[in-house]
């Protein structure tokens, strides 16, 4: 992939072509965005729960299974059966939304919970990519 080592401001009208004066940078998506590849994968947000911190429905999510979770990350897990996307509170057991739509979860000794992942990105698809449509289906 070739980058263009450019700044878009989102509210220009416009702006000169990256051509003039474009040098080309060695650099790659993975390498950008992903630090553990054996230890990550990607998923798809579903849901509002987490657009107070910038998830939102449809989004990708890249999940690094080798970090260690902290207070306050934003994780993925199994949490009796089902995968959601949360902010975990170790302190006291719980998964938060980021939404005060949304009550904290407190994860309970009976209950079946599975770390799966930090989330380290997420990505939003302003365009429907066919090619995620297959292969998450």
């Amino acid at each position: 992939m070739k980058v263009i080592p450019i700044y878009i401001e989102a509210g220009v009208s416009g702006f000169e072509s990256p051509a003039a004066e474009y040098k080309e940078l060695g650099l790659s998506l993975d390498k950008l965005l992903i630090r553990h590849p054996n230890a990550t994968f990607i998923g798809q947000a579903s849901g509002i729960s987490m657009q107070g911190v910038g998830i939102f429905d449809g989004d990708l999510l890249i999940v690094d299974r080798a970090l260690t979770a902290r207070n306050g990350d934003v994780i993925v897990a199994n949490y009796n059966g089902c995968f959601v996307c949360k902010i975990i509170d170790k302190q006291q057991a719980r998964l938060l939304s980021a939404s005060k739509h949304h009550q904290p979860v407190v994860i309970l000794p009976g209950d079946d919970f599975q770390l799966e992942g930090v989330v380290t990105r997420s990505i939003r698809l302003h365009h429907q990519a066919p090619e995620l449509k297959a292969c998450m289906a």
